[in-house]
């Protein structure tokens, strides 16, 4: 087949994840299988051990038994705990009649906190379900008793452990994994064992962990995934094998109970993954606000030249107001944050303002409406700005900034003024800002800005990612809003830190919350959720000083 192999375990649970079912469904998804599972207990346990045991009828299990093979095709069984002589039976009927082209049996007799799992009646009714195997996997304690049922009670487990491997194999015609966790030394050598004596030694390093609550569980439903993949016990036992010892690892970082801890089951599939970076996390989901933004038609008008030149100087007065507060808060980020590299990035990002604001903005205005007052839009992103300045980590206010470099960025790639601009660019009436937007300084600029957002990212806590990420999308749905203000084409938007709807400009393409266009509704539903408990006061702001062109922000 070619997709995840399909493995069923028959197994007790454990509720705290480390062991049973729930660790066998874990090894078998960090194989690339597709985990089934059927109870055959109810254990109440913990780090420290078992509390309790409860074992269902066994038509119960039955009927699970009955409903996974009528109707799924299994290509791996694992049996972990079954607890009674019932079950044990029921599990070995199923078995004749259903067996898969791969059996591993993990005889849970003993956990690795000591408690007995296996009623001392039902150690006999397991022979029968040895002869239907093809991999039993015993620890140490459990070796000891299949030997003796073997017939073997002669042999020093801890002198000759292979020996008595040997003895199980022989008696029951199965192969037998003889585990060396439980043994002395530096190092943690398993032995697969075959009657016919030959014998392979797949070694490792002892890790040194007291977390290996649930190990046997989780090596052989890695074995049964990777048999039934591989079609081969040395190859599947050796990836087995490296698996766990990566979860090992791993499993003191875990820091899951006060006791015998689980050990990481996810370790090798996270090395494997790339690291999961917020702010491109942030970018993706503002990817419906993106398109809403470059279809304004603010920004079409600007691309095709037929944008009315007031439209636009009366967007530069409220960029001129929006900028004043925005090199404030560029220069807070930087008085705020920890690294020598990142105030001084901020710190030049907010010098840049006064020259680009006064060679692009004052020229372009040319007094003419130098005297705009602030325009709802632009006081709403203030006071959002406003609100995630006021939180106690910087973080929060770094990712409300970072969208005026991202966005403005994005959208000079959009434009690619190769394309935009005609052979001769004086002929555009906006090739000046045009070309400001694609400028490859400044998208190097918001590439370093990005960099700097994410490292404060990757060392806050969940809840500050949390208010980060929603500061990060109320900025770009300001930004939205910011592009639709000059047609009056505005939205309301709720302001993410505070919960409160900001003030919109009642322009002719004004609609009320709820009876928004598609674009405006895809604005509302990426800022409106707010975390629980969240205060829903109204927040206010106003123009604040500063000098800066938004879209051409420079570090030194």
């Amino acid at each position: 087949m070619s997709g995840p192999v399909r493995v069923l375990s028959i197994a007790g649970t454990d509720p705290t994840g480390g062991a049973g079912l729930q660790a066998d469904l874990k090894a078998i998804a960090a194989h690339d299988g597709y985990g089934m599972a059927v109870v055959t207990a109810v254990v109440a346990q913990n780090t420290h051990g078992v509390r309790s045991v409860h074992v269902p009828d066994v038509t119960v299990l039955r009927d699970q038994l009955d409903a996974v093979s009528d109707d799924v095709v299994v290509d791996a069984v694992k049996i972990g705990m079954l607890g009674t002589t019932a079950v044990v039976r029921e599990v070995t009927d199923w078995l004749r009649a259903h067996r898969p082209p791969v059996v591993v049996v993990d005889p849970v007799m003993v956990a690795t906190s000591g408690d007995r799992l296996l009623d001392a009646d039902a150690e006999g009714a397991m022979t029968e379900l040895f002869a239907l195997a093809d991999l039993v996997t015993p620890n140490r304690s459990e070796l000891a008793v299949l030997a003796g049922l073997a017939g073997a009670v002669d042999v020093d487990l801890d002198a000759d452990p292979v020996g008595a491997a040997l003895a199980v194999a022989r008696r029951w015609d199965v192969l037998v994994l003889a585990k060396g966790g439980h043994a002395g030394g530096s190092t943690s050598d398993d032995v697969l064992v075959a009657p016919a004596e030959s014998v392979r030694v797949f070694r490792g390093p002892r890790v040194p962990t007291t977390n290996t609550h649930g190990t046997g569980c989780s090596l052989s439903s890695a074995i049964a995934t990777l048999a039934a993949r591989h079609g081969d016990w040395d190859l599947a036992v050796r990836g087995a094998k490296d698996w766990l010892t990566a979860a090992l690892e791993g499993a003191d970082a875990l820091e899951v109970g006060s006791g015998n801890g689980p050990v990481d089951h996810g370790a090798l599939v996270r090395r494997a993954l790339p690291a999961v970076r917020s702010t491109d996390l942030w970018w993706t989901d503002a990817e419906e606000l993106l398109a809403a933004t470059i279809d304004t038609p603010f920004l079409r008008g600007m691309a095709d030249g037929t944008l009315d030149p007031d439209v636009f100087a009366g967007y530069l007065a409220q960029d001129v107001h929006y900028l004043r507060a925005y090199e404030r808060h560029l220069g807070a980020v930087g008085t705020r944050s920890a690294g020598a590299a990142a105030s001084a990035f901020w710190a030049a990002a907010a010098a840049g303002c006064a020259e680009e604001a006064a060679s692009l903005h004052h020229r372009r205005l040319a007094g003419t409406h130098a005297d705009d007052t602030v325009d709802p839009t632009c006081a709403g992103y203030l006071a959002h700005l406003a609100a995630c300045a006021d939180a106690d980590d910087v973080a929060v206010l770094a990712a409300a900034v970072l969208p005026c470099f991202r966005v403005y960025a994005w959208v000079g790639a959009q434009f690619d003024a190769a394309t935009v601009l005609p052979d001769v660019p004086t002929l555009h009436p906006y090739a000046d800002w045009i070309t400001a937007y694609g400028d490859p300084a400044f998208a190097a600029s918001s590439a370093a800005a990005t960099e700097h957002v994410e490292d404060l990212a990757r060392t806050a806590s969940p809840a500050v990612r949390g208010a980060m990420a929603r500061a990060f999308r109320a900025s770009v749905a300001w930004e939205l809003a910011f592009f639709r203000m000059p047609t009056g084409d505005a939205v309301v938007v709720t302001d993410v830190a505070t919960g409160a709807a900001q003030a919109t400009p009642d322009g002719p393409g004004y609609r009320a919350a709820g009876t928004t266009t598609s674009a405006a509704g895809v604005l509302g539903a990426a800022v409106g959720s707010v975390p629980p408990g969240a205060s829903r006061t109204s927040s206010t702001a106003s123009a604040e000083p500063s000098t800066e062109q938004r879209i051409q922000v420079k570090s030194g």
